[in-house]
């Protein structure tokens, strides 16, 4: 087993009514049991399921996160959920900089380290996306896009303050596509972020950050994947809204 706990989340995006949402995060109390070990499992519904399927999760060992946060507190920001309320409402982490924020919605990455200090200010783990276009990996530029992602984000912090940051590598053009990054390729992109981490914070920073995998992460593709050394967990998608699918990748990272 690896010293880093993995962390398996199961990012539902805009899936799941809140009744739908409820009987799957029992299900997969029933699954998984509530004192699981060796292995930290988070769901991440839509923000008008959260404060039920919290209810839900009450007593159990899997963890709420967050989909997206806006870096402000309070303030006229019509449409917005921040920091406070997604504590508030049960939340321990929350994901930022997901691709399809970033691609649809405009985001960059002055942004996603707004969003960073606010989830970290608030006592909340970011789980901060990465990750490169089709177009980008042909022309040879993945470490550069990625590494460049992951320096803007984390710019300005602290190594005490990157400590609870969790990363995940999500390459763009696997996102939904059902292709995946071989465990090669994956594993050398975790590798140069974790360096990247060592260079910027130090080693014990870089050692003890969990770097996830995403990208059509599937019961086939998992054990394989999260076999390599650096890769500590997974970002699940389509996968993680029913229990037969996300059941088998959590027990593929323990």
């Amino acid at each position: 087993m690896k010293e880093r706990v993995p962390l398996v989340a199961g990012n539902w995006k805009l899936h799941k009514r809140v009744s739908e949402a409820v009987a799957l995060v029992r299900e997969l109390r029933a699954e998984l049991g509530d004192g699981f070990d060796g292995c930290e499992v988070a769901v991440a519904p839509v923000a008008t399921a959260l404060s039920a399927v919290a209810e839900a999760l009450r007593g159990s060992s899997l963890r709420l996160a967050g989909q997206n946060v806006y870096h402000e507190p309070r303030g006229a920001f019509t449409g917005e959920v921040s920091s406070p309320l997604l504590a508030d409402v049960g939340c321990q982490l929350c994901i930022v900089g997901h691709s399809e924020r970033r691609q649809l919605f405009g985001e960059t990455d002055a942004g996603v380290r707004l969003k960073v200090q606010a989830l970290l200010a608030e006592g909340l783990v970011p789980i901060v996306c990465v990750g490169e276009t089709l177009a980008q990996r042909e022309a040879g530029e993945t470490l550069e896009v990625v590494l460049g992602q992951v320096v803007l984000a984390f710019q300005g912090l602290t190594a005490a303050q990157m400590a609870p940051v969790v990363i995940a590598y999500e390459p763009v053009w696997a996102i939904g596509t059902g292709r995946t990054a071989s465990p090669e390729d994956a594993e050398e992109a975790h590798a140069a972020i974790r360096g990247q981490i060592a260079s910027t914070f130090g080693p014990g920073v870089a050692n003890s950050l969990r770097i996830l995998y995403g990208g059509s992460v599937k019961p086939e593709n998992a054990a394989e994947l999260l076999s390599q050394p650096d890769i500590d967990g997974a970002l699940v998608g389509g996968a993680s809204l029913e229990t037969r699918t996300f059941v088998p990748i959590v027990r593929a990272a323990l």
